[in-house]
């Protein structure tokens, strides 16, 4: 079998790994823009759930991926200067320098082509393919190529994020929450190597104009961040790498496929960060097409749709979860009152997948601390999935 992956990021690259392995005949090649080496952002998280189906599907790979992470066993809120534990959320954090490194690495040991500084948008261009894998991520050509027939959806939402990394170290996943004579800013921070955090700021459009953000130069934008998160950075600075302000995009799709071109990873569909599960649900797509392409090996149409169908579902309760926890946080300014206890259990039943039960189970010292205060939802139930 020829297949050909437009786009080397994780899912595009452990597709091509896991199907190389399970079929070293097939001739795999990846095109990957830029240049070996390249990369934007800063860390990566996934959940022990996530990395249990990364173990399941490759222990090799898995134990090679694992090696450097960073882990914690527990979550913290800081509104008001509090900082509020919530224990037993597992996190494994590493870069996302080292996460395509370790995939690069295997792939090649595997026998996978990368070409990198290598641009393709135009599925026409690769007529001898038999399946063309389309993980060119989130602003992906060849989908706006094919835009009828994969027919799009795009739900841009309002508040600005901007990426930054520091050398403060966030052992737990913490997310802090700064008022301003201004409006209300948010950090998402997590340390996800020995030297070096993530540090994801987000503000809603009104503060953003409000405190001039709105004109500012990307070192103005930064060092004002600095100041309003002062006495979380401990005396640090933030540091930039294309730090420009943007504004989400949930990205769905109508149709998967179209003949023999199938998306992937963020090209299909994107899950909002403040979930942490982006990168996840890429890896497990890609071990469900993996597994389809494997089953329907001469029925290239059939491979495709049984991936979807696979998928569709799982795909959908995401993306509800991820609109209903950027809802929460586009409207934490009205939350802002809570006391610091409220406003963590508010924000742990934010997606209305996990339940008051759920979260005694979890970390019953937290709930303790809920019910004595009188914060207790009682009729908080998990969402229709």
């Amino acid at each position: 079998m020829n297949v050909v992956v437009i786009g080397g990021g994780p899912a595009g690259l452990y597709f091509s790994l896991l199907l190389k392995q399970r079929h070293p005949e097939d001739h795999i090649v990846v095109h990957e823009r830029n240049e070996a080496g390249a990369t934007y952002g800063w860390g990566v998280v996934f959940s022990d759930i996530a990395l249990s189906f990364l173990e399941d599907a490759d222990p090799a790979f898995f134990r090679k991926f694992t090696a450097h992470h960073q882990r914690c066993d527990y979550m913290e809120v800081t509104h008001r200067g509090v900082r509020v534990p919530l224990h037993n959320n597992h996190f494994s954090r590493t870069s996302r320098i080292d996460l395509l490194r370790v995939l690069q690495e295997a792939c090649a040991e595997a026998g996978v082509e990368i070409h990198y500084g290598s641009r393709v948008s135009d599925p026409a261009e690769l007529p001898d393919a038999d399946i063309i894998v389309a993980a060119d991520g989130v602003n992906s050509e060849v989908r706006t190529r094919l835009a009828e027939h994969f027919r799009p959806s795009f739900d841009v939402r309002r508040n600005k994020f901007a990426w930054y990394g520091t050398h403060q170290l966030f052992h737990p996943v913490s997310l802090i929450f700064r008022e301003t004579e201004y409006g209300a800013f948010i950090a998402h921070a997590y340390q996800y190597s020995d030297t070096l955090s993530t540090f994801l700021v987000e503000v809603d459009p009104d503060t953003w104009h409000r405190a001039g953000l709105d004109t500012a130069t990307e070192e103005e934008s930064r060092a004002f961040c600095e100041q309003v998160f002062a006495e979380d950075l401990g005396g640090h600075s933030l540091l930039g790498n294309r730090s420009n302000w943007f504004q989400a995009s949930v990205v769905g799709n109508e149709h998967w496929s179209h003949g023999k071109v199938v998306l992937l990873g963020d090209a299909l569909r994107s899950v909002h960060f403040s979930l942490g599960s982006g990168t996840r649900m890429a890896m497990q797509d890609a071990i469900a097409l993996c597994d389809a392409v494997c089953a329907h090996r001469d029925e290239v149409p059939a491979a495709l749709q049984a991936f979807e169908s696979s998928r569709r579902d799982a795909s959908a309760k995401f993306q509800d979860a991820a609109r209903r926890s950027l809802d929460w946080y586009e409207s934490v300014d009205s939350k802002m009152h809570l006391d610091p206890v409220a406003f963590a259990y508010d924000y742990m039943l934010r997606t209305g997948r996990v339940t008051h039960e759920d979260l005694h189970q979890r970390d019953p010292e937290f709930i303790a601390r809920v019910e004595a205060g009188g914060y207790h939802q009682p009729n908080a139930t998990p969402a229709a999935v």
